[in-house]
């Protein structure tokens, strides 16, 4: 309850600097090229700055004061047009003429600037300055994610969850082409950074559900990330506690090539020092990326996008203290270690991609690509434990005979190398109409040589044991708890393309937008041939209020991979098939304006997915353990909602609540929770800066999330372990001190600030409670009672970081 009342406190005490930047007023009329005046234009300096021309044509909005700004006005029949200006102190008048155009263009059917950088309107933006200043562990964007749509599966790692799905079940693409990730990371320590560099980054949007055919074969969600084109030289510098970062851009004068190279280095052994234990950690993480854009005619273009990381993980354990159970029987357990883990992963990505654009209608997109991962993990701990339960009278931990030990050994290799090559075009039949089509092969090299096993031993006996009679003696073999021996190679290949046409059109005075399209895959594994139909459809009604309704529909197959189709004894299953779900999304976008007539969102959507041939799974921290069998089928549904707005100018924040449902029946035996059912989620982003001190920014990262099913051993039954975890809660805090930036910070001519165009210090505040969340349990067995005991594994704890951000 005393974190509840310091948290509370934090955010209130964040909204009390809440303040407005200094405005001024544009306002104008709009007319037609007889000087007739037009309803209805939108007016628009951005998404969040906007007005509403009236039956007069006269329009007025608010803008910044002393800054350049362009102020664009479209109106449905008629060309757009925009004008440049610098605004002062005093109030602006602005008058347009819009000219007809022959062919009669509707107009987007979303909200104007919300979705502007991708046409599917299931996809939410994510605007890159809210990342700019946000406390990250894992160095990528996922953790800004877990505020909105998603929940990650720890704050070490890039993994998340989407609507009850795991985290196979996510697309990830960087500049149109799918990204690959290890197979072998079981944890978020292991896994390092994540492989998107934020510092490239042009654009993010992020589709929960109900996407587009041209979008692959998944069954949760998409991430879609643009790097960007630098227009001219740059560069940015990154340093914490935690490592650095630096990232180089360049162009030559005509702008024909253009690159940005970025390089990330990151040693995360402080954060991990906070976790239970006595542990020596040295992990290391390693990455280079690069995008070069080269054109050498109006029509053609080239581009290079290639990437190579080295994550070695080196672990030694020692020994551990964890007291647990229930207030009425506290247990403690007592652990002490020998051996040691060493895990590297070496992965590296390439991409040549050609542009040709033959008409201003017709394009082609060719991509050839590549992604190599060697991953090796080797490991010997030997464990010696002791379970004491407390004395009902004192509270004391009493000495027990519940002792025992285990033994965990691995010698996992795997090299996989995936090829391939896409096509894909789009012809604009008119003006409000296209049509797309793509094509892709791919080819896989899976080699996977494995070893692993584990013996546990509890008062002197192997378990599993037998159970004999008192005085009996057990002659039976010494027994692993589980085991899995392979060596695996698997060559395969697949073809998949699609077709979609998308056309808007005006339904009275309201706009609709229609997508529809079909997917078609292939894999010559199992010979398996799937059709995705997918659909989606949005309705713009001419109302005062400001509304959007969106209905997606489709069949989202997913073919197994390498994982999906090996069974727990480490044989493939050349009989395995795609898992399917199918996808029924409402949603709807509200804008308003409130508290001093700032602009406001309110997003919604209500799901449900049927599940079929599905492949159970097991988790195991990060790590999906499937059993390489369809035998089950399922549901999700739920509600996610989110308000968000610009409490002051530039700093967008926002509150998002989710409820959700995912149960399984496997094997016909009754529906029971998935390991990843979501239940309850709260996610806010808050961003401020003081109102007489504008150089001092913060932002606040709550989440609250309900436990996860706490899942069962690893290869046991799940219907005899129904309970979950506890509930997930953290909050983190960035505080930043900007000396120079390009807009209310500039530095002054001859004080020698003025060679930076960035210049700030922060200090950020992970798990600002100190709340040691539970990511999944080890299990202990008791030969005296013959039953397991949930051990949870905690989290990191709290953790302040310092972090230098340069740009020149």
């Amino acid at each position: 309850m005393k974190n509840y009342k310091i948290l509370s406190f934090l955010v209130l005490w964040t909204v009390s600097f809440t303040v407005w930047g200094q405005a001024i007023n544009i306002s104008g009329k709009v007319e037609d090229e007889q000087g007739n005046p037009l309803k209805g234009a939108h007016v628009y300096v951005k998404s969040d700055q906007f007005s509403t021309s009236d039956i007069k044509g006269n329009y007025r909005l608010q803008v910044p004061s002393h800054t350049s700004i362009i102020l664009t006005v479209e109106h449905i029949g008629f060309s757009v047009d925009s004008k440049s200006i610098i605004t002062t102190d005093e109030d602006i008048v602005v008058d347009f003429k819009l000219k007809t155009i022959k062919e009669k263009v509707i107009p987007e059917i979303v909200f104007k600037g919300a979705r502007k950088k991708s046409a599917d309107i299931t996809m939410h933006p994510i605007d890159m300055k809210n990342l700019d200043n946000t406390p990250t562990l894992s160095g990528g964007v996922e953790e800004i994610l877990n505020t909105v749509f998603v929940s990650t599966a720890s704050e070490l790692s890039s993994f998340y969850r989407v609507r009850g799905g795991n985290y196979d079940e996510n697309l990830v693409y960087i500049n149109g082409v799918e990204i690959y990730k290890p197979l072998s990371v079981r944890s978020g320590q292991q896994e390092g950074m994540s492989i998107i560099n934020p510092d490239m980054v042009s654009t993010v949007n992020f589709s929960a559900g109900g996407f587009e055919s041209r979008y692959g074969d998944k069954m949760s969600s998409v991430l879609d990330i643009a790097y960007r084109k630098p227009k001219k030289f740059e560069t940015k510098l990154e340093a914490s506690l935690l490592g650095g970062g630096t990232t180089f851009g360049f162009a030559d004068k005509k702008n024909k090539f253009s690159g940005i190279l970025g390089a990330r280095y990151r040693n995360t052994d402080l954060i991990l020092n906070t976790f239970d234990g006595d542990t020596d950690f040295n992990p290391e993480y390693f990455d280079v990326q690069t995008f070069l854009q080269y054109t050498w005619a109006p029509k053609w273009k080239l581009s290079f996008l290639g990437n190579y990381a080295s994550n070695e993980y080196k672990m030694v354990p020692k020994k551990r203290e964890v007291e647990f159970g229930t207030l009425h029987q506290p247990i403690k357990l007592n652990v002490a270690y020998n051996g040691n883990e060493k895990d590297t992963y070496k992965t590296a990505n390439g991409t040549l991609s050609l542009e040709f654009k033959p008409t201003d209608n017709l394009a082609f997109n060719l991509d050839g690509y590549a992604f190599h991962s060697k991953e090796h993990e080797y490991f010997d701990i030997s464990a010696g434990y002791m379970l004491q339960e407390a004395d009902h009278n004192t509270g004391d931990f009493l000495p027990s005979f519940n002792s025992g030990g285990q033994i965990n050994h691995g010698r996992n290799n795997l090299d996989m190398l995936v090829l391939g090559t896409q096509l894909k075009s789009k012809y604009n039949l008119n003006i409000n109409s296209a049509l797309e089509a793509g094509f892709q092969y791919q080819h896989e090299d899976i080699r996977n040589l494995k070893n692993e096993w584990q013996l546990i031993d509890s008062a002197g006996y192997s378990i599993p044991r037998p159970i004999l009679p008192p005085g009996d003696l057990d002659e039976s073999d010494l027994i692993l708890l589980h085991h899995v021996s392979a060596n695996n190679k698997l060559l395969s290949n697949r073809i998949n393309g699609y077709l979609q046409y998308s056309t808007k059109f005006l339904w009275n005075t309201s706009r609709v937008l229609i997508n529809a399209g079909v997917r078609a895959t292939y894999w010559d594994f199992n010979g398996e041939t799937n059709f995705s139909p997918r659909a989606q459809i949005a309705l713009k009604p001419d109302w005062k209020i400001d509304m959007l309704f969106r209905f997606a529909t489709g069949f989202y197959y997913q073919p197994p991979f390498y994982k999906e189709a090996m069974r727990l004894d480490g044989i493939l299953n050349d009989k395995i098939k795609s898992q399917r779900s199918i996808h029924f999304i409402l949603g709807n976008d509200f804008e308003f304006k409130m508290l001093n007539k700032h602009p406001f969102k309110l997003t919604t959507e209500i799901y449900y997915k049927k599940l079929d041939d599905l492949i159970p799974y097991f988790l195991d921290n990060v790590r999906v353990i499937y059993t390489g069998e369809n035998n089950s089928k399922g549901y999700a549904y739920g509600i996610d909602a989110r308000l968000n707005g610009e409490f002051v100018s530039g700093a967008e924040s926002w509150l998002s609540v989710s409820y959700g449902k995912t149960e399984e029946n496997i094997d016909g035996r009754g529906y029971i929770p998935r390991p990843t059912d979501p239940r309850l989620k709260v996610g806010l982003f808050f961003q401020d800066y003081m109102k007489n001190y504008p150089r001092f920014k913060a932002n606040v990262n709550l989440v609250y999330a309900s436990g996860l099913p706490n899942g069962a051993p690893l290869y046991s039954d799940p219907y005899d372990y129904q309970t979950t975890l506890s509930d997930y809660k953290r909050a983190d805090v960035g505080l930043t001190y900007v000396f120079v930036d390009q807009k209310k910070n500039k530095a002054r001519i001859g004080t020698g600030w003025e060679r930076f165009k960035e210049l700030s210090l922060g200090l950020e505040i992970f798990n600002v409670f100190n709340v040691r969340n539970t990511i999944s349990n080890e299990w202990i067995r008791d030969i005296n009672s013959t039953s397991y005991y949930a051990v949870p594994n905690k989290l990191t704890g709290r953790f302040f970081n310092v972090k230098l951000n340069v740009k020149l």
